[in-house]
This record gives structure tokens, sequence and C-alpha cells, in this order.
């Protein structure tokens, strides 16, 4: 009985001895983080056709609507622009 409480020290402080201190590693962890878009504000351009008047030729009328669609397309494109900063 004795011999087997013996070997059963001897099988612990067998295993004790063969630790080794654990190691400590640094391991790098991307992750995505939320952050705020910081988009410069895009401003509404003054539109050609809101000083328009009914008094106003056709010809005037169709100029200045003409100038407001070019003037739309280049605020759309400032606009998808600001969006895209942003992705």
């Amino acid at each position: 009985m004795h011999g087997v409480v013996v070997l059963a020290g001897i099988a612990l402080l067998a295993a004790c001895a063969g630790k080794v201190e654990p190691q400590i590693q640094y391991v790098r962890v991307e992750v995505p983080v939320q952050v705020p878009c910081r988009a410069p504000e895009v401003a509404v351009p003054p539109l050609a056709a809101a000083g328009l008047r009914k008094s106003d030729s056709l010809e005037v009328k169709v100029r200045a609507l003409l100038a407001e669609r070019r003037q739309r397309i280049g605020y759309e494109k400032e606009l998808e622009a600001a969006v895209q900063s942003c992705r």
C-alpha cells in the first residue's frame, strides 16, 4: 500500500517537473470599426429657372430650363462624389 502511494507521489512530481511556463503570444486581430462620414457639405446651386416670370419669352424660358438641367446634373455628380467618399 505504501508502495502505491510512493509511486503515485513520484508520478505527480514527474508530471509537475515536465511543465513549461506558458508563453505569452500577441496576436493582431483586425476588427472593422464604424467611423462617421466626414464628407464635405454640397451646397444647392441657385437654379437658373427660379427667377423666371410668366412674361418671359419662350426662348428665355427654354434657355433657363436647359441651363438648370446642366446645373442639376453637376449637382448630382457632386452629391454622388460625396456619397462615394463615405464608402
